[in-house]
């Protein structure tokens, strides 16, 4: 996102002093585009004008010109900048705030600009900037090979992060969880398939060299080594974690105090999912991108919109550690005893956004409101406390003795700053009276201003005889005595003509200046001790800023634990058990999305899976609920893995180590791959990463192709399924051959959603029903969506067809496609011996069809 000006040292000299200033500047800063402040506006000149003009929507115009051609520039004010500078964000871009520092009373020529700091989509920690309920990620990556070190930063709450991939389609995984909203990248790491994000940046290797990292990281925590954080050992993660804290710092021009800690994050203690399953689960978006009808919307009722990103962090990242889950279920469960989370509920919806807040407070950015937001949360964590000590809960006492209480630092702020104080400090009114007897006195003076001015109205009025006359105040000329034009030659001799308007004329007084004098001395003066006393509070939180982070982090993860015992009651879930043998029971199972939006009950069903049946062959008709079944499944075991209770009548299962899915069928036009493409590559890395730990879900492989390639690549997989991987799968098909697989590996089994008939319509059950179905009800699937009843019959005729000829070349199947997928020897036939037991008179359509191609595999 390079912007280049383009003007070479000899052009600068041609320009202006101010012009020259800006040029050097934006020398210094060619990725970002530069806010240059000019009196109340800052001010944007050549494609840095454009840029912005095109992306803000304002106006183009031109100041001066540069090589005979009119300079463009356009600007906004510095009272409503924020807007503007959350639009560049957005869109990926980093803009330089150049303020002045110099004091215009003083400079010759320009008054002295720097770059106070530079705004980037990862860097951010303005309220106004962030969606309050979403991270907004700083990531940074370096690697050798397919091995990967990723860093990543959030600058609003000071989390510091730092993990290692083995592998590219790891790292892809990895940043789909995290959706940074800014990735620094070494230029030598090149990755296929790499996304493409807005705020993407390639940086030098060198940026990421392991010992100045390592040199840095130690220099900023204040320690001799990295081993206490458990990074001493991520050469690549600790080059990244470097390249990272310097650009921070780069960026913010200033310390970093709430940036505290290094925490190494291990993929073995979470739950893997790639960036398909994420994408399929709809964990918090939607397949459309839009952020309805997701787990994140039916489970996020917390009261603080910090907690709302903690609930999504962790749907993001299940956990494997079963201490922790069971830790999480006993606050839920001990919350919801005697319905204790609707109290402390109340209490946190009183809680601002701390984490956010206390930010701010370490960047010395925070504003007025921010300050008042703290001292009101500090303030309820007294009853807080009252509320959680009863419970006798370990893990709800352990987040009480971390959330703690700050009475003294309360007392401080609820004195210090006015109870609605203004958005900004430049106005003046943030500190309350009475605190600072100096400001008041201050302040007096100043407000007994406008007494003086109606006594000393009243008083002129009266000496003089002038009936217009009246005494008043600007910004610009300051106090002033006005009178009409008419009696303006009246005026005594000591008034001194200070400004002439059209109808007017305005003079001064000593008496008046010297009041002025005092009065505007005292305004500014009055501000200055203000700031001064802003200053030191931020100080005091600052003194007790560790503190105040782990209590912040604290009522974070209560907000989450009240929210899901919340959640337990409301959406009638149960406590999953975890066991050590490898399992998946659930009991009256449900989809908790779908059933959010039904008006209808939802039907539940049931799922068993053990060591000795590990694979599901689900078959039954479009629409039947298959694909729900299978994500319902997925929701069931994710929930367990995060602490929630589930919604289900009873759930027991074992823990997982990766949840895969292959479901859905769409083109990556981007990438140049096919619906086909994109099916068989989620499916390869399935086959070569899922484990016996793993849970699988399969949705009807193979349909991308023709049907023979379809068939035998969904029979082969579903075979390497079965017998080498043996997770937990659900292999979802219309390939109804693939039913014959548990008779020869037994530890496969055949379901099917129930569909019923009458009169040429179906009614779908969505229920699980043992054994595969008998018929695929296509047409009738069709029929219901709408298709032409003359299309529908056309195609009954041309079934018939089909089935006929079938039947002539002994190739039936009454239950799926028509394929010759069993043409082995007899001998290798895998339904012959279960033939031998049947009675010829007592067929099913199923045992039928089996017969003809076992008949058909005899014969040849």
């Amino acid at each position: 996102m390079t912007i280049n000006v383009n003007i070479s040292s000899a052009a600068i000299d041609s320009h202006t002093p101010m012009m020259q200033q800006y040029l050097k500047i934006k020398a210094e800063h060619p990725e970002e585009i530069v806010f240059y402040r000019m009196g109340d506006f800052y001010e944007l000149f050549f494609d840095d004008a454009k840029r912005a003009s095109e992306l803000l929507g304002i106006t183009l115009t031109a100041r001066g010109k540069s090589g005979g051609n009119p300079i463009p520039m356009c600007g906004v004010p510095y009272h409503a900048v924020e807007g503007y500078l959350a639009k560049l964000v957005k869109g990926g871009w980093s803009v330089a705030i150049c303020e002045q520092i110099g004091d215009p009373a003083t400079s010759k020529g320009p008054v002295e600009r720097a770059v106070a700091r530079i705004v980037t989509p990862g860097t951010i920690s303005d309220e106004a900037l962030l969606d309050e309920r979403k991270d907004a990620l700083l990531l940074a990556a370096c690697g050798q090979g397919q091995h990967i070190g990723i860093a990543v930063l959030d600058m609003s709450s000071g989390r510091f992060q730092v993990l290692e991939v083995p592998s590219h389609a790891a790292f892809i995984s990895e940043l789909q969880r995290l959706r940074p909203a800014e990735l620094l990248i070494s230029e030598d790491l090149v990755i296929d398939d790499m996304p493409k994000l807005a705020g993407l940046r390639r940086l030098p290797p060198w940026e990421f060299d392991v010992d100045t990292a390592s040199r840095g990281l130690c220099q900023h925590f204040g320690v001799q080594d990295l081993a206490g954080f458990g990074c001493d050992t991520l050469s690549q993660g600790i080059g990244a974690a470097g390249c990272l804290l310097q650009y921070v710092k780069d960026t913010q021009r200033s310390g970093l105090p709430h940036i505290r800690q290094l925490k190494h994050e291990s993929r073995d203690d979470a739950v893997a999912m790639d960036a398909a399953t994420r994408r399929n689960l709809e964990l918090d978006l939607n397949l459309g991108g839009g952020i309805e009808n997701t787990l994140a919307s039916v489970f996020d009722r917390c009261q603080t919109t910090m907690g709302s990103r903690l609930l999504r962090r962790w749907l993001h990242r299940p956990l494997r550690k079963q201490s922790i889950l069971s830790a999480r279920q006993s606050g839920v469960v001990g919350l919801i005893d005697g319905y204790q989370f609707e109290p402390v509920r109340d209490t946190l919806k009183q809680i601002g956004d701390l984490e956010r807040i206390l930010s701010r407070v370490a960047l010395r950015s925070a504003r007025p409101r921010d300050l008042s937001r703290l001292q009101r949360s500090l303030a309820t964590l007294p009853l807080l406390q009252s509320q959680l000590k009863p419970l006798d809960i370990p893990y709800l006492l352990k987040l009480s003795r971390e959330i703690s209480e700050f009475p003294a630092l309360d007392d401080l702020l609820a004195r210090a700053v006015a109870e609605n104080p203004p958005v900004v400090l430049r106005d003046g009114g943030v500190i309350a009276e009475g605190y600072d007897t100096e400001l008041d006195e201050l302040r007096s003076l100043s407000s007994d201003a406008g007494e003086f001015l109606l006594a000393m109205e009243r008083r002129e009025r009266e000496k003089t005889g002038l009936s217009t006359l009246k005494v008043g105040y600007n910004r610009v000329h300051g106090y002033y005595i006005e009178i009409s034009k008419l009696q303006a030659a009246q005026a005594p001799v000591e008034y001194i003509r200070r400004q002439t308007l059209k109808n007017a004329e305005r003079f001064i007084t000593p008496e008046l200046k010297t009041f002025e004098d005092k009065a505007l001395s005292s305004k500014s003066r009055a501000l200055a001790r203000e700031k001064h006393l802003y200053e030191l509070l931020l100080d005091a939180v600052n003194d007790e800023l560790n503190e105040l982070q782990t209590a912040s982090q604290a009522l974070c993860e209560l907000d989450v634990i009240a929210n899901l015992a919340e959640r337990a009651v409301q959406l009638d879930l149960c406590q999953p058990e975890f066991c050590d043998a490898p399992m998946l029971n659930i009991v009256q199972g449900r989809h908790p999305v779908v059933e959010s939006v039904l008006d209808e009950p939802f039907i539940a069903n049931d799922l068993k899976l053990a060591e000795e049946r590990r694979t599901l062959i689900i078959t039954g008709p479009n629409m039947g609920g298959k694909s729900t079944y299978m994500r319902q499944t997925a929701l069931i075991v994710l929930l367990a893995h995060i602490g929630s209770f589930v919604p289900a009548k009873a759930v027991t299962l074992s823990l997982v180590d990766q949840i895969f899915t292959r479901i859905g069928s769409s083109d990556d036009l981007a990438g140049g791959r096919s619906t086909f493409m994109v099916e068989m590559t989620e499916t390869a890395n399935i086959l070569h990463n899922a484990t016996d730990k793993s849970l699988i879900l399969m949705d009807e492989i193979g349909r991308g192709t023709s049907t023979f390639d379809g068939l035998s690549l969904a029979w082969a997989c579903a075979i390497d399924l079965a017998d080498r991987v043996q997770g937990f799968t659900l292999f979802a098909t219309h390939y109804f051959e693939l039913t014959v697989l548990p008779e020869s590996y037994p530890k496969a089994a055949n379901v099917h959603l129930g569909v019923t008939e009458h009169n040429d319509h179906i009614v779908f059950l969505h229920r699980v029903e043992e054994g595969p179905a008998n018929r695929s009800y296509g047409l009738q699937v069709a029929k219901l969506a709408g298709i032409p009843a003359d299309v529908v019959k056309a195609a009954k005729i041309k079934l018939q067809q089909l089935e006929n000829q079938a039947i002539g070349h002994g190739q039936l199947n009454t239950a799926g496609p028509q394929t010759d997928l069993f043409s082995s020897p007899a001998e290798e036939h895998p339904v012959i011996g279960a033939l031998e037991d049947i009675d010829p008179d007592n067929l099913s359509p199923r045992q039928a069809h089996e017969l003809l191609y076992a008949l058909k595999a005899k014969l040849s």
